[in-house]
């Protein structure tokens, strides 16, 4: 290949009047916003599609001819300036922000939130499935809430794979290369105009990167490129190519580059945050470079430092299950971080200690455990998750009931302006408080849906299940003639689904625990269900597979097999390469949402909240959000919520698929068309207004992240504030205090506990005290608990239905021994259980449970 002598960056030449579509186009509150879609898709509609949606590359595109045209047309400069216009009042009105209204008041943070992968609109291919899409949607509330709030990961050269299916169905992956010159990102530059670089440690030499900015809405997002002349090694230019490729030795440099280079970056742009919110382990070594940063500059030793920068430390888990956490074997460890751990004070085994996992014959450094052991604050993203994940890591916390493991849970949500479309936008505007736009999260908000007549939002709805069905068609067409079908087969798409059938849509990655193909158990019985000429049903699939996972590709081949079949293949499509767009018209025409994830395995799942925005209905397992957010007045569930063990795998998909079949054949289908003499589901509609009116206001991201302000950011920086106050005083006090606590904790026993009588009657106080010998430590390093509850057949207490009572010191005995004293009535009769226990206590600690401090009375 021949190499150029010079590069010349070519940009769009645009008359003065639109000079402004460039910033809006590299803004991507455009992502968001419909007016500013329908912007550019004026120009040229055609390159609008060509262009995958990329503003930016349509302008580099669009003909001279066109720009000059359109500055001759009023209509659309009058568009063009009241586009502007909003642009300019959300990008300014900053003072009227929710978090200026809430937390005005405090000195400005800096919270950065570290992400794998960011999903914010399909032309920026940096995402692979929904947690990316989670973490573009957090991005845009956080914009819209007004928080201050930066995002940091990897800008990768080719992306995800981009799907396509051989001629037996079989997934396929491409590469393509991402063209930076016509894509919404920035490169960060010095004064002098070179690139602002930052680089990491690798075995035996450095990493450098390159920083890219995307600007999304008021927030920006900073994302990491290797892929420059500084890196003489391929290897290393290449370490950004791809998201989830490469092998562990790849993985391993990926997230010491977000990790590590992440902190870096932030630095170098002059951001240091406060509260760093690691968005799964996979950047969790950002809490080590932010203690070598502290150590570094206030010569402090490793466990200062981690203490005190621990305080701004959030980590949030998506994973449910065990063997999709992030671990990496002491080999690549030793390999990667020999000289990292020396430049910290720690040993060998005191760094391994960091993030430690047994696996029982051999051991693992665990990214989770590594968040898990430097953060403040742990949640899962639903309440049932929260459940699963305590459970998971109560291994970590002996001697702490399961319940109370510090992982606590915020549920997730998805930002509405993204996922409704604009004809029922539009419809809700009518009808709804205007508020719904900005303040979604408000419950009054949403009463209004009673009041929007029902044809109108029936006809809004069957607009958009036509546009999806001619959407499938149009899609069908392309991959069969890509795939080199025939004529007549790629006319037949024209005769694929029916734009008034019930539709079915069922879209996410194909993992097997995801059970895409339980709707195929007994295909006699799907045949008749779908193939009834007086209420037929329809089904679209969509979703990619990890490159790697052949069993989620197996069942991809399998349902576009089934789907070519004559008795389905006018009932059933798969469309290839789910992306955004994909997502946008399936979540916006379906009618059902299906969702079958073998429970618990599902941790929360945002898809299906998608659907709520646009009236559609969910019908799903009871696992993730919807094992919160289902009622039977809101749609259906799959089952009961019972968990089966592996084994009895096949059973389970048995039982589940009768359930599904039953519930399509008595409640779903009959509902759907049982049509009063004007034509409407009555009954339906009411469905769907419920469903809006209910769920709406929760599942929502400006939800989701008023939640972890309230709860993790503001109370972790308020903390932190405190810790760095006076040159580090508090924050010193606060690092002996553990130390002390750590090292007096074996000497801490209950020596007796003193229970009255053990028959008590319903509303008696009786009163419990204890002995406890503390050692060095005093009552105010400690908490002294009386814990009780039912009894469980195994003679435990069952804490669930139980409490937790502080005891207070009244006194010291002569032998050294505290005594603590607490009272209690029991409100209902039966056997109960109390016990005594000890935990470590002090203002700055955020929980009081920390691994191995504990003592219970016995």
């Amino acid at each position: 290949m021949i190499k150029p002598v010079a590069r010349i960056n070519v940009v769009p030449n645009l008359p003065g009047p639109l000079r402004r579509l460039q910033e809006l186009a590299m803004n991507l509150r455009w992502a968001w916003d419909h007016e500013t879609i329908a912007l550019f898709r004026r120009l040229d509609r055609d390159l609008w599609e060509e262009t995958n949606h990329n503003p930016v590359w349509l302008l580099g595109r669009v003909s001279q001819e066109r720009l000059e045209a359109v500055c001759n047309d009023p209509a659309y400069m009058a568009h063009y300036r009241a586009v502007c216009d909003a642009f300019d009042t959300y990008m300014n009105k900053r003072e009227n922000t929710w978090y200026e209204t809430h937390y005005g008041h405090l000195p400005k943070p800096i919270i950065a939130y570290f992400s794998m992968e960011f999903g914010i609109t399909e032309c920026l291919q940096n995402y692979s499935g929904g947690l990316g899409v989670l973490s573009g949607d957090h991005l845009k509330s956080a914009s819209d809430l007004g928080l201050p709030l930066v995002g940091v990961g990897i800008l990768y050269q080719e992306g995800y794979f981009q799907q396509y299916l051989n001629a037996d169905g079989y997934q396929q992956e491409l590469y393509p290369i991402n063209d930076y010159a016509n894509l919404p990102v920035t490169l960060q530059m010095k004064a002098d105009g070179t690139p602002i670089k930052i680089s990491v440690p690798l075995p035996g030499r450095e990493l450098f990167a390159q920083i890219w900015k995307v600007q999304v809405g008021r927030v920006p997002l900073f994302l990491l490129d290797t892929n420059i002349p500084d890196n003489p090694r391929e290897e290393d230019r290449n370490l950004t190519d791809r998201l989830y490729g490469g092998d562990r030795r790849t993985r391993i440099r990926q997230e010491i580059l977000m990790g590590i280079g992440g902190i870096r970056a932030l630095d170098v742009l002059g951001l240091r945050p406060q509260i760093c919110h690691i968005n799964e382990p996979h950047s969790a070594f950002l809490a080590l470079e932010r203690i070598r940063q502290l150590m570094g500059e206030n010569k402090l030793t490793f466990q200062q430092a981690r203490e005190i920068t621990a305080a701004g430390n959030i980590f949030t888990t998506h994973t449910p299950v065990p063997a999709g956490l992030e671990r990496f074997g002491f080999d690549l460890m030793d390999e990667h971080f020999t000289d990292y751990y020396r430049s910290l004070g720690l040993s060998r085994d005191q760094f391994l200690d960091l993030g430690r996992e047994n696996m029982g014959t051999y051991e693992l450094f665990s990214m989770a455990v590594l968040a898990l052991n430097t953060a403040a604050q742990a949640n899962g993203v639903a309440k049932l998750h929260g459940e699963v994940s305590r459970r998971m890591w109560q291994w970590l916390y002996p001697g702490v009931p399961e319940r109370e493991v510090p992982v606590e849970a915020i549920t997730n949500g998805v930002h509405v302006q993204t996922w409704t479309s604009r004809e029922m936008g539009t419809l809700l505007d009518r009808y709804l408080d205007p508020s719904w736009r900005t303040e979604e999260a408000r419950p009054e908000v949403w009463q209004g849906i009673d009041g929007v007549p029902d044809a109108e939002l029936w006809r809004t709805h069957e607009r958009r299940r036509e546009r999806l069905v001619a959407f499938t068609r149009q899609r069908l067409r392309q991959q069969l003639s890509n795939r080199g079908a025939s004529q007549s087969a790629i006319e037949d798409a024209e005769e694929v689904l029916n734009p008034d059938a019930l539709t079915i849509g069922f879209a996410r990655r194909f993992a097997t625990y995801k059970r895409a193909t339980l709707l195929f158990r007994d295909l006699e019985r799907l045949k008749r269900i779908l193939n009834d000429p007086d209420r037929p049903v329809q089904v679209i699939f969509a979703g990619k597979a990890h490159p790697h996972d052949t069993g989620g590709k197996e069942l991809i081949r399998q349902i576009v097999n089934i789907a070519r079949g004559p008795d389905f293949r006018h009932a059933i499509v798969f469309l290839e390469n789910y992306d955004m767009n994909i997502a946008r018209h399936l979540i916006q025409g379906v009618d059902v949402w299906l969702n079958t994830p073998q429970r618990p395995k599902e941790a929360s799942g945002t898809s299906g909240m998608k659907v709520i925005y646009n009236g559609g209905l969910n019908c799903s397992i009871l696992d993730g959000w919807w094992a919160e957010g289902y009622s039977p007045e809101v749609g259906w569930a799959i089952g009961r919520g019972e968990e089966y063990p592996d084994e009895e795998w096949e059973h389970q998909n048995y039982i589940e698929s009768q359930a599904l079949y039953n519930i399509l054949e008595q409640d779903i289908i009959p509902l759907f068309y049982n049509r009063g003499r004007d034509g409407l589901p009555r009954e339906w509609i009411a469905k769907m207004k419920t469903s809006m009116r209910t769920l709406a206001p929760y599942f929502n991201t400006q939800r989701m992240v008023q939640e972890y302000t309230q709860r993790m950011y503001m109370p972790n920086y308020e903390n932190s504030l405190k810790l760095f106050e006076d040159h580090l005083e508090n924050g010193l006090e606060y690092a002996e205090w553990r130390e002390k606590i750590e090292n007096a904790w074996k000497q801490v026993k209950i020596r007796s506990v003193d229970i009255p009588p053990r028959l008590v009657k319903v509303g008696t106080e009786i009163e419990v005290n204890a002995l406890v010998d503390l050692g060095q430590l005093k009552p105010e390093d400690v908490r002294v608990q009386l814990y009780w509850g039912d009894l469980t057949t195994r003679g435990e207490i069952n804490g669930q239905n139980g409490g937790v009572i502080d005891m207070q010191p009244v006194g010291k005995g002569e032998d050294g021994a505290y005594k603590f004293t607490s009272k209690l009535a029991y409100n209902t009769s039966g056997e109960r259980g109390l016990s005594v226990r000890v935990l470590p206590y002090h203002p700055y600690l955020r929980s009081p449970f920390m691994p191995g401090l504990i003592t219970w009375a016995t």
